[in-house]
């Protein structure tokens, strides 16, 4: 488990590590990806709310 979980957490650094660039609808399929992973994995069938979440922060990432 904390294998997965490592694994996300780095996937998801080296995607969003590459959010510099593209539209904010890029940011956010790639934040809601990630976010849907996360939700999936950390609270187990969390994967809507996890997605909408992240979709969100992909948004506003280069806003911040």
């Amino acid at each position: 488990m904390q294998k997965r979980i490592g694994f996300i957490a780095f996937a998801a650094l080296i995607g969003l590590a590459a959010c510099d660039r593209g539209s904010d609808l890029e940011r956010a399929i790639f934040g809601a990806a990630i976010g849907c992973a996360a939700g999936e994995v950390l609270e187990d069938g969390e994967c809507i709310s996890g997605a909408a979440v992240g979709a969100a922060a992909g948004a506003l990432a280069d806003d911040i």
